[in-house]
């Protein structure tokens, strides 16, 4: 790999990284702190028809940004040995969905300065989708 091929993608290697650090750290937490995490998110949605789904939802949340955070390391790791973003690609779309799910959840909380938070996580998951789209890179 020549260093004018890594110049050239730091965009995308760089957003992979914060990504990568953003959802495995958020992931870890969830994993780490349960309990305090499902209090808080049962509270939270007490009032909606989401309430009793509490559970499987932070499970499906915390597997979604865990696999995003690693798919994003070894995305990084993986441009390095074979000169392809493909993997920090496809990490983006995972972290989208994931920010996506997160995003709904917190306006059906009706807690809109929340959901607002996710927005700039989006358009950097977005940017990095578009850094990386290996079928927009074939025309």
């Amino acid at each position: 790999m020549h260093l004018n091929d890594i110049a050239k993608n730091l965009p995308a290697l760089f957003a992979a990284l914060l990504v990568s650090i953003l959802f495995i750290q958020s992931g870890l937490d969830k994993v780490l702190d349960w309990k305090g995490n499902l209090e808080w998110l049962t509270g939270h949605f007490s009032k909606t028809a989401l309430a009793k789904t509490v559970p499987p939802m932070l499970a499906t949340v915390t597997v979604m940004e865990l696999a995003t955070g690693f798919l994003s390391v070894a995305g990084i790791i993986y441009f390095f040995a074979a000169g392809s973003l493909v993997l920090i690609f496809w990490a983006s779309i995972l972290g989208a969905l994931s920010i996506t799910a997160l995003f709904f959840g917190q306006r059906v909380a009706k807690d809109y300065p929340g959901a607002a938070v996710l927005v700039p996580y989006f358009i950097l998951l977005i940017l990095m989708m578009y850094l990386t789209d290996p079928f927009l890179k074939a025309v």
